[in-house]
């Protein structure tokens, strides 16, 4: 008999699962029939727990020559400066959660241009999908994740204090295509791979 698991009351899909009891959960890694990767299977009832990279959302948003930054008011890295960015939520799509993360970190409406980059960090199982954007209007403030939000100018940015090796990247591939129409996007800058920092630009 197939295990079925309901969806929203509309109808319903097989869920994943192994040979199994049907009682409370008790995993073990272990590979399933017919894959080729360990997984948290359930021994008593068989369900199958997939794991799969995050897909985080973000802009780097200028203004007048300037660059918009907030300062993390959350852990990881909390205190360092970073770019409006985050998770996207179920039920929006990439450009949504740009815009809503910049509305929660910095108070900030804005407006997507087009993609800037593409970043894989596998060490924390991460898609990050960055776009060049500008403010709607010149109003921001600080959010509930953030310290304090604030304009920077190219020689302003704080290089020591930035929170993650991506907004590095994105900040150094942004001032490379400045002022330029419609762009190749960028990916992980060549051998990174988010573990360790880039070295502050000329």
């Amino acid at each position: 008999m197939t295990n079925l698991t309901k969806m929203g009351g509309s109808g319903s899909v097989p869920a994943p699962r192994e040979p199994g009891a049907e009682h409370d959960p008790a995993f073990s890694r272990r590979v399933p029939t017919g894959d080729n990767l360990p997984r948290d299977i359930c021994d008593r009832c068989g369900f199958i727990h997939y794991v799969n990279p995050k897909v985080v959302v973000g802009s780097v948003v200028s203004f007048e020559g300037r660059v918009l930054m907030c300062r993390r008011a959350i852990e990881p890295r909390k205190g360092f400066w970073t770019l409006p960015a985050g998770f996207m939520e179920q039920g929006e799509t990439a450009e949504e959660g740009a815009r809503r993360e910049a509305r929660e970190e910095a108070n900030a409406e804005i407006v997507l241009k087009d993609l800037l980059a593409v970043y894989s960090i596998p060490r924390i199982a991460q898609v990050q999908l960055m776009y060049r954007a500008e403010l709607a209007e010149p109003s921001f403030s600080a959010g509930d994740e953030s310290l304090e939000v604030a304009l920077f100018s190219w020689d302003e940015i704080p290089w020591e204090e930035l929170a993650f090796p991506s907004v590095h990247w994105a900040l150094t591939q942004y001032r490379s295509v400045e002022g330029q129409g419609a762009i190749v996007p960028f990916s992980n800058p060549e051998g990174e791979t988010g573990n360790l920092f880039p070295r502050r630009p000329r």
